[in-house]
């Protein structure tokens, strides 16, 4: 059985997505021959926990665990009680703000887990020297953890897999850091300087793929997953035509068309209007509420606290559509936000807002689970809107859904784990 030590930064009790990705191909790695060595960090400060994610730990898996000293230690001092992140990426931060953002940006490099690499380095050296292992996988963000990944492979010549859940220099945020030239000289020389050395990249999708493909011939894709199993029998769906979206609703991810199409219908009277209810579960910026109040339409939009796992489930599979906007900043391309892949195992029809030539309108063509609309063509919005809500008063509004299981993570793990092989 071959050995694999995966760094990650994000590992149980941590939450929110970060953590599913490598947590899920740790969980099935034994049953493809692999036995998973984690390294994480020792006292992190996770800004979501979930206790729950610790039963997908196998039993007996070997966790290396290694401090870090965090800036944010020191930030807080400015912050106070505050969780947010001093103003950084904060589109109006104050003084004190704009100074974190810019010290933060540009003496933080590639990110304030920068402190994490020079420790973990000597200390895997020491276990890669005593311990036999196949391969070391290191996964960003943070993308300091690939540069841990580039001095063991530099020192001791590991066979290396560096993945990338979101990418480095085309990350929807990174044109909104407050970024000198030399520091983005810098970044690019990083990223380049891992793409280039790695034994092998993976990527999510393919617009990263052929960005990095620049630099290496050796990119690989694995997408994001599910998994779970939806149980086959006859499901109750909302008796209105409900529009579901579940997750963070932020101000680059508003789906503004939505709500100017919304009142559109008000001004005519439209008939769908009868039936419509939009519901957001999670975290909703201001804006949108506010914008969503001032042109009336808070008859049509309920807004939800966010819900255990298995109550968002059931809501899925019982919601008539479910509403999925990528956020409209240069790279959105490239973004498939991990709860597409939930979304297309509860099999219910899927109305996306985002590029037509990007890589989520080319899963959802492929699975055909639901159609997808860019961010100002309200009209086409306008003719697949009213076609659905056709299809729900006629009770055959239905998602076709097909080739999904090749998402689920136990096949994800067997496509990785071919991966592994071909490096060792």
């Amino acid at each position: 059985m071959k050995r694999v030590l995966v760094l990650t930064y994000y590992w149980p009790p941590a939450g929110g997505s970060g953590v599913q990705r490598w947590l899920k191909f740790v969980k099935y790695f034994r049953e493809f021959g692999i036995e998973p060595i984690v390294f994480t960090v020792e006292n992190p400060e996770y800004p979501i926990l979930d206790l729950s994610l610790e039963s997908d730990i196998p039993e007996g898996v070997e966790v290396i665990r290694q401090k870090i000293w965090e800036p944010n230690s020191f930030l807080k001092l400015f912050k106070g009680k505050r969780k947010e992140s001093a103003g950084f990426l904060n589109p109006n931060p104050g003084f004190v703000g704009r100074w974190l953002q810019f010290i933060r940006a540009n003496y933080f490099i590639p990110d304030a887990r920068k402190f994490w690499i020079k420790p973990s380095v000597k200390k895997l050296t020491k276990y890669l020297q005593e311990s036999q292992v196949d391969a070391i996988i290191t996964t960003g963000p943070p993308h300091s953890v690939h540069l841990i990944g580039y001095a063991l492979k530099q020192s001791l010549g590991v066979n290396w897999i560096a993945d990338f859940r979101d990418p480095w220099t085309e990350i929807d945020y990174f044109h909104q850091l407050p970024l000198t030239k030399k520091s983005v000289a810098k970044h690019h020389e990083l990223e380049q300087k891992v793409v280039k050395t790695a034994d092998m990249v993976v990527v999510v999708g393919n617009t990263m793929k052929k960005n990095y493909e620049h630099f290496s011939s050796k990119i690989e894709v694995v997408t994001n997953g599910y998994d779970f199993n939806i149980k086959k029998g006859n499901v109750e769906l909302d008796t209105e035509f409900s529009i579901l979206h579940i997750g963070l609703l932020n101000a680059d991810r508003n789906p503004q068309i939505l709500w100017n199409l919304l009142i559109e219908f008000v001004e005519e009277a439209n008939p769908i209007l009868e039936d419509l209810k939009v519901r957001l579960v999670g975290k909703v910026d201001p804006s949108i509420v506010r914008y969503i109040e001032k042109n009336g339409l808070q008859s049509f939009v309920e807004f939800m606290d966010y819900k255990p796992h298995k109550e968002i489930l059931k809501l899925q599979q019982s919601a008539q559509c479910l509403l999925l906007s990528v956020n409209n900043v240069p790279s959105a391309k490239g973004i498939v936000t991990g709860k597409l892949f939930e979304y297309l195992a509860v099999n219910r029809p899927i109305l996306a807002i985002a590029p037509k030539d990007g890589d989520l309108a080319s899963i959802l063509h492929d699975t055909r689970a639901g159609f997808v609309v860019d961010f100002q063509a309200k009209e086409a919005l306008r003719k697949n809107l009213l076609e659905m809500y056709v299809d729900y008063k006629k009770g055959t509004l239905h998602a076709q859904g097909r080739g999904v299981e090749q998402y689920h993570r136990k096949a994800l793990t067997q496509k990785m784990v071919g991966l592994i092989e071909e490096i060792c």
